[in-house]
């Protein structure tokens, strides 16, 4: 059962953080993406058809995704503020990162 709550806990985090990345796109003056496909061609983070992990798998898989985030999240930040003078958005970002790095400690804590 605590698995359960912490993966719903994920898909309810992220429901949120698209609604708010798309705002802020909006809010940039650009169109957001809005089909399954588009945002498959445009995530880092792929899919695994077919593929069913035990729940400490899919715990470490979650782990790594959050990581990848954090990699690319970093990168970007730097990139808007070096080229672009962007602070909203590398402000937005930076509240994200900061997000995906807190739950990449809470699902080291569930793995050790």
């Amino acid at each position: 059962m605590e698995y359960h709550k912490l993966f719903e806990g994920q898909y309810k985090d992220l429901e949120e953080a698209i609604d708010e990345i798309a705002e802020r796109i909006g809010k940039m003056g650009h169109k957001t993406i809005g089909t399954m496909q588009e945002y498959g061609k445009l995530s880092t983070i792929k899919e695994s058809p077919g593929k069913y992990p035990s729940s400490k798998d899919a715990l470490h898989e979650l782990l790594k995704d959050h990581e990848t985030i954090v990699q690319h999240l970093r990168k970007d930040i730097i990139e808007i503020t070096k080229n672009s003078h962007d602070l909203g958005t590398a402000d937005f970002l930076t509240g994200l990162l900061e997000h995906h790095e807190t739950t990449a400690w809470i699902l080291r804590r569930y793995l050790n």
